[in-house]
């Protein structure tokens, strides 16, 4: 069992920056890819970016050049950086696991979830 926490969301300016944290509990951390999603209100959960335990990453591509994924296995911690935040950006954050080396951009494909973070982008 993975548990996770999300946390680092707020409110911020567009053009500006925020970086997210997802602490995960359960060993082995370095075995899972890790994902991020985010769902804005009436709109589907899509898929933000993911991170294998090589830290090879895959971005959507609305957010490629703009948002990093990273992670630290030695903390069980890994991190969204958002820069150059847009409006649409508005949403609440995911934190995700899945058993696994590969990279997965689908909702289902990830076993285990944190309880979000709001991102809220004003223009």
């Amino acid at each position: 069992q993975v548990q996770l926490v999300e946390s680092g969301g707020g409110l911020v300016q567009a053009g500006g920056s925020l970086r997210l944290s997802c602490a995960a509990s359960g060993r082995p951390f370095s075995s899972y890819t890790m994902g991020w999603f985010r769902q804005a209100p009436g709109k589907e959960r899509e898929f933000v970016g993911a991170i294998r335990w090589s830290s090879v990453t895959n971005y959507a591509d609305s957010v490629t050049g703009r948002f990093t994924i990273s992670r630290d296995n030695a903390k069980n911690t890994v991190y969204l950086q958002m820069n150059s935040l847009k409006p649409e950006d508005t949403a609440v954050y995911y934190c995700a696991a899945k058993r696994g080396p590969t990279i997965a951009t689908m909702r289902y494909q990830y076993d285990y979830w944190g309880q979000g973070t709001q991102v809220t982008v004003s223009s």
